[in-house]
């Protein structure tokens, strides 16, 4: 029983050399279809460059108090940024999550009018094209306090 024939009729196998045959194709109008692929055209050379420019304001809360009533009422007038942030109408703003959500809100000069302080300002710039290293530049100043 090691042979095709021992197990079946050789005229119920006889259709499948057509499907298998490899010196032949069973479709010869989809073998003319079917191309040789062919390169890629050339790209342009991109000149372009692509400049990024990330800016980092570090702020502190001077006055818990007044940071957490402008969120909250914050919280209130944007309900789907505060959910963002996790905020849960029933259960009241923790101090980091009620100035992230004034930092996500307002501009930093706003924010230093609810209670909070600027303490470093970072820029980030980088620059590149396709054909050369990115050029990077980290600038940071702190601001001058008045109150020291």
């Amino acid at each position: 029983m090691n042979n095709l024939t021992d197990l079946t009729d050789l005229t119920d196998v006889t259709h499948l050399t057509d499907v298998t045959h490899l010196n032949r194709p069973s479709h010869p109008k989809l073998r003319s279809v079917v191309g040789i692929p062919r390169p890629a055209p050339a790209r342009p050379l991109d000149l372009r460059v692509r400049a990024q420019r990330i800016q980092i304001d570090e702020l502190v809360v001077d006055d818990p108090r007044q940071v957490l009533a402008h969120a909250d009422q914050a919280a209130l007038d944007d309900p789907d940024t505060a959910a963002l942030l996790g905020h849960d109408p029933a259960i009241p703003l923790s101090l980091p999550a009620a100035a992230a959500l004034l930092c996500a809100l307002y501009d930093t000069d706003v924010l230093t009018a609810m209670g909070m302080r600027l303490t470093r300002h970072t820029t980030r710039v980088s620059a590149s094209n396709q054909q050369t290293e990115p050029v990077s530049l980290v600038r940071s100043t702190a601001p001058d306090r008045e109150d020291q």
